[in-house]
C-alpha cells in the first residue's frame, strides 16, 4: 500500500488516495496549467474504482477510469455531430461512460480467452466478471455475464456534481444570491393579479422547465441543464446530479452493456466519495436520498422477464431466477466523505472558493476552468493476451501503477486534441463518443454466441435485433423491443424515473446516422468494423485499439 493510502484508513480515503496516484501518473500535457496571462486553471476530476471483497482480509481496490472535464456542447451543435463528438465532457459523465467501455472490453477479453482455451474461464481470467451460466434453452432471457458478487462500484469526485445536489453550495458562494433568470426568449402574459413569464420553446409542454444550471436558486429538486454559467449558450445536457440520480434506477450499466451484463444489485453505484467541503447534506438527501425527490420510486421494481412467448424452442421458460436478483429498482447510493485536508494535499487543481482563507476577489478572477478533458481507461484483464483492447505501440503511454492502458485521450471541444470539432472524422472521435462506443459494443457482441442449435437465444434479451440495426436510433429502439425482456424492463424503468424527475428533455438530434462506411465496402458482412483510416494527426493523443476488433489495423497515436 502506498504511503498516501496508509495515512488514511476509511474506504473513502483509500479510494481517493488511489485515484490521485493514477492521475499523477498522467503526462503533464494532460493536466491544467497556468496560462501566459497568469490565469491558473482548475478542473474537476472523477474516477470509477472497483472494491473487491470489501471489509475482508483480501480486500482490493482497482481504479478503472480517471476523467477530468468541465465543458459541454451547445444544443445548436448537437445535430451536426454524427455521433463523433462528445456532448457532455463533465468528468462524472465521462467516468460513467468510461466504466461501460472498460466493462464491454472485459467481456470481450473473457470471450476471446474462452474461445482460445475451448473451455469455461476461471476466476484467474477476470476477477470482476463471470459467465452467469452457459447459454441453454432453459435460461436465455438474461445476458451472458454478471459482475462477480464480491465487487462493489464506487465513484470518486473532487467536487460536487453540478445541478440539484450542489445548489446550496452554489448559493453559499454568491455575493448576490438573487436567483438568475433563465436565459431564454420570453413572452409575457399579464392578468389583473399576476405577470407570468413563460419561456418560449419548440419542445412539447412538460411538467417543469429544464432550467440553466444555476438559474432560480429557489427552485430545488428539479432537473437542470448544463452549463452553469448564465452567459453560456444553452445545452440539453442534463446536470451531473440528474444523470447520477437516473443511474440509481438504471444501474451504472449503459444500454449496450446491459445486453452483455445482467443487472444485479452490485451493478448499481455503491458509494459516491466527495470532499467534506463539497457535501451539502440537505442537497444530497433531496437529490439522491430515499426520502428525496425520487421517494415515489421506492418499492417499485422492473424485473427482467421473458416476454417473447413466440420464440421457437424456448416457450415456457422459467422466470423464477429473473424475478429475484435480476431487476431494475431505485437503489440510493451512499455518499462518503474525505477530509478537506486530504483533498488539498492531493489535488492542486481544486477550484478556489470565496470562502477560502486569504482568498481575494482578484485571485478568484485569475482562476478559470481548464479547456482540456482527459480520459484514461484501464485495459481489460487479458489485454496482454487478447487482441481486443491491446494498447498501440506508442512511445509516451502512461504507465499507471503498473496498470495496462486501454484508452488514453486528451479532448478539446468534444473531440481528440488536434482535430476540428466541425469535422473530426472517425480518427478525431473520442472512444467514448456515441458512434465509437456503439462500434465497441458491436465488436464484443460479434463474438458472443447468439445461437443454440437453430435458435437465436439472445433474441429474448433484445441483443440480436439491436445488433442488426443499421442506425444508432434503431439500435436504441430495435424492432420488436417490446418483446425483449432486458430492453423493455430497462426502458420502463427509465421512463418511470424520468416521469418522477420531470422536465427531462432528450438530446435526440444526434442519433440518425448509419453504421460507418466500412459496411458499404464489405456488402453482406456484418462482422466487426475495421477502422476507416490509419492516419494520425501530428501532435494528437490517444490509444484507439480499444475500439478495433480482431483484424483491424493497429495505429500509432501520440498525444500532445
Amino acid at each position: 500500500m502506498a504511503d498516501s493510502e496508509a495515512a488514511h484508513t476509511s474506504i473513502a480515503s483509500r479510494i481517493a488516495a488511489l485515484v490521485h496516484t493514477y492521475f499523477n501518473g498522467l503526462p503533464n500535457s494532460s493536466k491544467p496549467v497556468v496560462r501566459d496571462n497568469g490565469i491558473a486553471e482548475w478542473i474537476p476530476m472523477s474516477a470509477i474504482v472497483l472494491v473487491k471483497g470489501e471489509g475482508t482480509p483480501s480486500e482490493s481496490l482497482t481504479c478503472i477510469a480517471v476523467t477530468t472535464g468541465a465543458k459541454c456542447l451547445p444544443a445548436t451543435k448537437v445535430g451536426t455531430c454524427e455521433g463523433l463528438v462528445l456532448h457532455d465532457c463533465h468528468a462524472e459523465v465521462l467516468a460513467m461512460r468510461a466504466f461501460n467501455h472498460w466493462l464491454i472490453a472485459e467481456c470481450y477479453a473473457f470471450i476471446d480467452r474462452e474461445e482460445r482455451l475451448q473451455q469455461p474461464c476461471s476466476e484467474k481470467v477476470s476477477p470482476y466478471v463471470w459467465r452467469r451460466l452457459k447459454l441453454t434453452r432453459d435460461s436465455p432471457v438474461l445476458p451472458p455475464f454478471e459482475l462477480r458478487p464480491d465487487v462493489g462500484i464506487y465513484m470518486y469526485c473532487t467536487c460536487a456534481p453540478c445541478g440539484d445536489a450542489s445548489m446550496e453550495l452554489v448559493m453559499a458562494e454568491q455575493d448576490d444570491p438573487t436567483p438568475w433568470a433563465p436565459q431564454t426568449t420570453t413572452t409575457t402574459t399579464t392578468t389583473t393579479t399576476t405577470t407570468t413569464t413563460v419561456a418560449s420553446t419548440s419542445n412539447p409542454p412538460r411538467e417543469q422547465p429544464a432550467l440553466d444550471g444555476r438559474g432560480h436558486f429557489s427552485n430545488l429538486g428539479i432537473v437542470r441543464r448544463k452549463p452553469a454559467r448564465r452567459d453560456a449558450e444553452a445545452t440539453r445536457s442534463k446536470s451531473c446530479s440528474d444523470k447520477l440520480a437516473l443511474r440509481q434506477v438504471t444501474s451504472l450499466l449503459n444500454y449496450g452493456a446491459s445486453l452483455l451484463v445482467a443487472v444485479t444489485a452490485n451493478a448499481y453505484l455503491k458509494g459516491l466519495v466527495l470532499p467534506e467541503e463539497e457535501i451539502s447534506r440537505t442537497g444530497i438527501a433531496r437529490c439522491f436520498g430515499a426520502e428525496g425527490r425520487m421517494k415515489d420510486l421506492l418499492g417499485r421494481t422492473w424485473p427482467i422477464t421473458k416476454t417473447n412467448a413466440d420464440t421457437p424452442g424456448v416457450q415456457g421458460l422459467p422466470v423464477s431466477e429473473t424475478e429475484g436478483r435480476h431487476r431494475y429498482e431505485f437503489r440510493p447510493f451512499e455518499v462518503l466523505s474525505i477530509p478537506n485536508s486530504q483533498l488539498r494535499a492531493l489535488w492542486r487543481f481544486r477550484k478556489p472558493k470565496a470562502s477560502d482563507p486569504a482568498q481575494t476577489a482578484a485571485q478568484l478572477k485569475m482562476s478559470k476552468p481548464g479547456n482540456k478533458t482527459v480520459i484514461w481507461i484501464r485495459g481489460p484483464t487479458l489485454d496482454h493476451e487478447s487482441e481486443f483492447g491491446r494498447p498501440s505501440l506508442v512511445t509516451r503511454l502512461p504507465t499507471l501503477r503498473g496498470s495496462s492502458t486501454g484508452v488514453f485521450e486528451n479532448i478539446i471541444g468534444g473531440v481528440r486534441q488536434g482535430y476540428k470539432v466541425a469535422d473530426p472524422g472517425m480518427a478525431g472521435a473520442s472512444a467514448l463518443a456515441r458512434r465509437p462506443l456503439w462500434e465497441h459494443w458491436r465488436n464484443a457482441m460479434s463474438v458472443t454466441n447468439f445461437m443454440i442449435g437453430e435458435h437465436e437465444v439472445l433474441g429474448t434479451t433484445g441483443a440480436v435485433p439491436a445488433f442488426i440495426e443499421k442506425k444508432y436510433r434503431g439500435f436504441k429502439k430495435p424492432h420488436g423491443y417490446e418483446k425483449a425482456g432486458c430492453i423493455k424492463a430497462r426502458k420502463d424503468a427509465v421512463q418511470a424515473a424520468k416521469e418522477i424527475l420531470g422536465g427531462w428533455v432528450p438530446n435526440v438530434e444526434d442519433d440518425n446516422w448509419p453504421k460507418q462506411e466500412w459496411e458499404d465496402e464489405n456488402p453482406g458482412n456484418d462482422g466487426p468494423w475495421a477502422s476507416p483510416d490509419t492516419e494520425s494527426a501530428e501532435g494528437s493523443v490517444a490509444l484507439r485499439d480499444s475500439r478495433d476488433g480482431p483484424g483491424a489495423p493497429k495505429r500509432r497515436r501520440l498525444d500532445a
